[in-house]
């Protein structure tokens, strides 16, 4: 497989992830898929084997001290940049996991956040706490009731 085959899987990989959270965010299957670790090892294998081979002696130094030229250079390889990109791609899934739990627990509406953390990873973050700062001040009613419904879940399933 070279390098721009895994780019192409790894894009697509991460996708049903995002469209489960975003179109499906309250479905038990969303949810049991979600409380898996196992995308985010399958990306990190795979950012690894790209590391791996894009680390020469000379990168290693110039990224030991960056510097914003020695990056620039750096990022010139494709391999660089596809180790960059998978880089995104597992932080960004790892944000989203946890906006999408945050809003599984607290009841916070976490779709516009959760797109705009799949186009543009802190933005949806910084989405995210925003939301929750107005929900917090404004509706503070919505968190109440999420807990009062898991809650409830809870001891249903313990009887």
């Amino acid at each position: 497989m070279n390098i721009t085959q895994l780019f192409d899987i790894a894009n697509l990989f991460v996708l049903p992830f995002w469209a489960l959270m975003i179109l499906l965010p309250n479905w038990q299957v969303t949810r049991r898929i979600m409380e898996s670790y196992l995308p985010f090892v399958i990306l990190a294998g795979a950012y690894l084997y790209l590391f791996v081979s894009s680390i020469t002696p000379e990168n290693a130094q110039a990224l030991s001290n960056p510097q914003l030229a020695d990056i620039a250079r750096f990022f010139a390889d494709e391999t660089a940049v596809a180790t960059g990109w998978i880089h995104f791609l597992v932080m960004d899934l790892f944000v989203g996991r946890w906006i999408y739990w945050e809003g599984q627990k607290t009841g916070i509406w976490t779709f516009h956040s959760l797109a705009f953390c799949l186009f543009a990873g802190p933005l949806g973050l910084l989405s995210h706490i925003f939301t929750y700062w107005v929900s917090k001040r404004f509706f503070p009613h919505v968190e109440t009731e999420a807990t009062a419904i898991d809650q409830k879940a809870a001891s249903s399933t313990s009887t």
